[in-house]
């Protein structure tokens, strides 16, 4: 039956205004209201038709009707997509605080924002419309909801329009208070509605506002299901989030607007996650959430994509002009997801890229901590695809000014105690005085200035170069003794050398992710004007230090090495973070691992992420089962074969000149021999097994950064079938939430609780 009918009829609200398009997303009550037809409605009250109501009747005829109660209301929000509509209920917590709202609404006749969906939004409760926070998104409808109805081809109850509700609830109250049924409603519309008694009311819409394609007379007549109460219509209304915020996690997306193979945004891909996050909560830390020691892990997406793309630049419309006509919607699809990789290389868009996600993070933060003034937890970062080449970029750049060890700007000034005048005079270039003092530039000035400030000046390539290179060998003794007294300071990053090795005396200080170039025997760097092989960008600072940065299918060790790079000194970690995890799938084509380039000369694995059910996947344990049973058997072939050669050429016993008591210490016999070696196999079996303790550097703080997940079932069949899901299956893994959860928590102290199975 069609329920695409507009205001005027009453009875088909389903649908709110056109022009709303709601991107809102919540996986776990999506996953609630999707019941199948056979689960919403018994088939007694399916099959039931105007002929068929007598039967009805004789149902509790002779009991005592129960006195008339009020019906409860529940409030439900609309979501809109791909032109389908569909309502979904709020927790019972916001349907509370919606409902006293309503209550002022009506005494004072003013409107009241209620924050609803863990504080990520605001319901204007006069206005009945649902309004994102934290993000830009078209404003949704809310209703208070009574009344509901089901037709022939729903999937699941629809609610009434708050009017029409009120009008079924007031016939309703009067059939029950005089105990009169068998009430037909009739609405100027055409429409009916029948109450045969409490169980069974019927919806009958006129001939004119059917299916056009509907031919059955059967098919024409035939009615809704009409439900009064929520609790009638067998949808599951989720639990409501924990009010205390532990921790704030800020994601950042990849190429494109779209996130998964679902083509849905970060938002969406941002509250699976959440969910996710929320249900392992409940499960692996539940005894600490009862005990009011846990509450929640807020995550918020962030969007830089539109900044990039549509009006922001005017790229689009650019790159339109010179795109080929044919194939055109691979040509879309390649415009407005691949080139992102090559804006982030652009030495205009990289800048563009830069300071979007900074100012959206520190925007998100600003307003966060607004809306959650009680909030002291921590803040971590994550990026998924070039989202992590972006935040390792954000990251290396950071400025951390609380560090004893660190050159401040008046201590610069110090590593040279000559005059600008002498300075110029050693490099041949007295020259220029004059221009460096009408700029009032002295040494500490000129210690601060970059390459594009003295070409600005009109200063030429090759004194440029002379001043920036005098300028950076007599800071690098100071950075040295800055950095002896910090170990992790930021004058100690990564160092490259065209051998692979570490170097060694004042070059080995020199930085290596900020503008400084890098020092390898293929590229001069420096020559570009560029730093660590990004362009030449002024990266922004972010207002606050991350606890941990997760990276998702991470292509950042490959972009490293591209750059020129080929060894991260283990000394080396983030000015501002001490924690780093790259975490990927084993098929996933875009990840890259990184301990390879601190640890080069040990061939280690990546730890392996554990199953959040709390063991391997069958399949995994299959194979290592048969690895160790292939172990067991050769290392028993192998022995009982050396026993043989043994025997077989040892001479007999009694041919053997008599043996001296001394020598029979050192004497062994086969079973001996072959106990010995079976053991020494084993042992060095478990060697092999076992990972040796590696120390992995100051980047994760001596712990191990590479992750892998473990693959499912279907996946080990075809690696290459599942490899494009594989790059996008960490916004729906319980195995990388439980991780991320477990990193959080273990900072806090917080034990993990492994449940039963």
């Amino acid at each position: 039956m069609s329920s695409s009918q507009g205001e005027g009829g009453g009875l088909s609200e389903a649908a709110p205004d056109n022009n709303t398009k709601d991107l809102f997303d919540n996986p776990l009550q999506t996953a609630a209201t999707c019941n199948t037809p056979e689960t919403q409605v018994s088939p007694v009250l399916d099959e039931a038709s105007p002929s068929s109501t007598s039967s009805f009747e004789m149902l509790d005829m002779e009991s005592v009707p129960p006195p008339y109660q009020e019906v409860q209301p529940h409030w439900f929000f609309c979501r809109r997509a791909d032109d389908c509509t569909s309502w979904h209920p709020f927790s019972r917590e916001d349907s509370d605080k919606l409902e006293n709202a309503c209550n002022t609404v009506r005494e004072k006749g003013e409107d009241v924002v209620v924050a609803v969906e863990g504080e990520r939004y605001d319901v204007h409760v006069k206005e009945r419309k649902l309004y994102a926070v934290y993000w830009d998104q078209a404003p949704a409808e809310v209703r208070r909801c009574t009344w509901f109805y089901k037709g022939d081809k729903d999937t699941r109850f629809l609610p009434y329009s708050e009017e029409f509700s009120q009008s079924l609830e007031e016939a309703y109250m009067i059939a029950v208070t005089l105990d009169e049924w068998k009430k037909k409603l009739d609405f100027p519309t055409g429409e009916t509605v029948i109450l045969h008694n409490p169980k069974l009311i019927m919806h009958y819409q006129p001939f004119g506002m059917q299916d056009d394609w509907v031919s059955s007379p059967s098919e024409q007549t035939r009615p809704r299901t009409v439900k009064r109460g929520v609790e009638n219509i067998f949808v599951e209304i989720p639990d409501g989030e924990p009010e205390k915020v532990d921790h704030l996690v800020f994601m950042v997306h990849g190429i494109g607007p779209a996130c998964d193979l679902r083509f849905r945004s970060i938002i969406q891909c941002v509250n699976d996650f959440r969910s996710v996050s929320l249900s392992l909560l409940a499960t692996h830390y539940k005894r600490s959430q009862q005990e009011g020691h846990v509450g929640r892990v807020e995550f918020l997406p962030v969007n830089w994509h539109s900044a990039l793309h549509g009006d922001a630049t005017g790229v689009d419309e650019d790159i339109q002009r010179i795109t080929l006509p044919s194939i055109s919607r691979l040509r879309h699809f390649t415009n407005d997801t691949l080139l992102d990789l090559f804006f982030y290389n652009s030495p205009t868009y990289c800048q563009t890229i830069v300071d979007t996600v900074a100012s959206e993070i520190n925007r998100l933060y600003v307003l966060f901590k607004q809306r959650h003034p009680e909030f002291d937890g921590a803040v971590s970062v994550v990026g998924h695809s070039l989202g992590s080449l972006i935040l390792f970029d954000l990251l290396t750049n950071q400025k951390d000014g609380s560090k004893p060890g660190r050159v401040s700007s008046g201590e610069q000034s110090s590593f040279n105690s000559d005059t600008l005048e002498q300075t110029l005079t050693k490099l041949g270039l007295q020259q220029y005085l004059g221009t460096l003092l009408a700029e009032n530039v002295d040494m500490e000035a000129l210690a601060l200035c970059q390459d594009s400030d003295l070409r600005d000046l009109g200063i030429p390539l090759g004194p440029r170069k002379k001043i920036l290179h005098y300028i950076k060998k007599k800071r690098l003794p100071q950075d040295c003794k800055a950095a002896a007294g910090n170990q992790t300071s930021e004058s100690a990053p990564p160092q490259v050398t065209s051998d692979g090795n570490q170097p060694s005396g004042p070059e080995a200080q020199q930085p290596l992710f900020h503008r400084e170039p890098s020092i390898t025997s293929a590229v001069d760097y420096e020559y570009f004007d560029v730093g660590i092989g990004q362009v030449s960008v002024d990266y922004p600072q972010l207002a606050f230090y991350p606890q941990t940065f997760f990276a998702f299918g991470s292509p950042i060790g490959m972009f490293l090495t591209v750059r020129g790079l080929k060894r991260i000194d283990p000394n080396y970690s983030f000015p501002t973070c001490k924690s780093f995890y790259n975490i990927y799938h084993p098929y996933d084509p875009v990840a890259y691992r990184i301990e390879p380039m601190i640890v080069s000369e040990v061939d280690l694995e990546p730890m392996l992420i554990p199953h959040h059910k709390g063991r391997k996947r069958m399949h995994l344990e299959l194979k290592d089962s048969l690895t160790r049973m292939s172990m067991d058997l050769k290392n028993n072939v192998l022995g009982s074969l050396r026993t043989a050669w043994l025997s077989f050429t040892r001479l007999p016993v009694a041919a053997l000149p008599p043996v001296d008591e001394r020598e029979t210490t050192n004497d062994t016999t086969p079973q001996e021999e072959q106990g010995i070696y079976t053991e020494a196999e084993c042992s060095g079996s478990a060697e092999q097994t076992d990972q040796p303790e590696i120390e992995m550097g100051m980047l994760n703080g001596g712990r191990r950064i590479d992750y892998v997940l473990q693959e499912k079932p279907i996946e080990s069949f075809n690696e290459y079938l599942f490899a494009i899901q594989s790059h996008l299956c960490y916004w729906e893994s319980e195995d990388t939430a439980l991780l991320l959860l477990k990193e959080i928590y273990d900072k806090l102290g917080v034990a993990f609780e492994q449940p039963q199975q």
